[in-house]
């Protein structure tokens, strides 16, 4: 007799309809791929968000007709454009996800990346100090104790160099280098891990240099938390920044309102 060869296994075809488990696997797969804390905060959120509206739908494929009716529903909530293309942004990364891991078809996943982001109309405006008014905050009153020298450093490299808020924690005393001549923040690693030289001028290394002199810092974080004691061991943390100055726009709105002015 002869034998009946056996029928060779259909390969299983992918998803259309996403369970909750496979959106929790895939989101984690996502921040994975994520390097900067922060970005895995907000595409955390972004997921979560989207996972929350998508299990609420009577079980919708997940394809491009469903992201843009996730879009008209960001829209409805009068979310700002930078917010909705955030999350459509975030949406897209686990559908790139999906389709590497065999879930989603790579024609679904194709149709979710053609999904536009709101168009941006015009300029936001903030509330902006001028350099005058820098010049004003930065030399209104000379500082004496060791907690009024850090501040008046923190604001000077905010002011002077323009840096985040997570790289002014991390700031190394050993990154402030001279090259050419120039004092400069060598090496600073940004979002996505991009590596670059951020000029310092003269006066913002007089504010670091009479702070790190009356704080005794030889290496190691240049700003450090004060306790009641005046010991200054323990690297400085966000709440230092934000107790204190919020943040760089935050804390020049703030003082635009102080100082007055019209914005720029």
């Amino acid at each position: 007799m002869r034998k009946s060869t056996p029928k060779p296994r259909r390969k299983k075809a992918p998803k259309r309809t996403l369970a909750l488990p496979d959106l929790e696997q895939l989101k984690a797969a996502v921040l994975n791929t994520l390097t900067s804390a922060s970005g895995q905060r907000t595409y955390d959120h972004a997921i979560r968000e989207f996972v929350a509206w998508y299990c609420s739908e009577p079980r919708l494929a997940f394809n491009r007709t469903v992201v843009l009716r996730y879009r008209i529903h960001l829209e409805q909530r009068h979310y700002a454009p930078a917010t909705i293309n955030l999350r459509l942004a975030a949406v897209r990364r686990v559908a790139y996800e999906a389709a590497d891991a065999g879930l989603l078809s790579p024609e679904l996943a194709a149709g979710i990346r053609r999904v536009k982001g709101v168009r941006r109309l015009g300029v936001r405006l903030g509330n902006w100090l001028t350099p005058e008014q820098e010049r004003r905050l930065l030399t209104q009153r000379t500082p004496t104790t060791p907690r009024q020298l850090r501040d008046h450093a923190l604001l000077s490299v905010l002011l002077g160099c323009g840096l985040q808020r997570g790289q002014l924690l991390a700031l190394q005393l050993g990154w402030i280098q001279q090259r050419e001549e120039h004092w400069v923040i060598a090496d600073l690693v940004g979002k996505g891990g991009h590596i670059r030289t951020v000029p310092m001028p003269a006066w913002v290394k007089d504010a670091i240099d009479a702070w790190i002199a009356a704080a005794n810092i030889t290496e190691g974080p240049v700003f450090r938390a004060i306790s009641k004691a005046g010991h200054s061991d323990s690297p400085a943390t966000a709440h230092v920044i934000t107790s204190r100055f919020i943040s760089v726009s935050g804390m020049r709105a703030m003082l635009h309102s102080r100082f007055g002015g019209r914005p720029r």
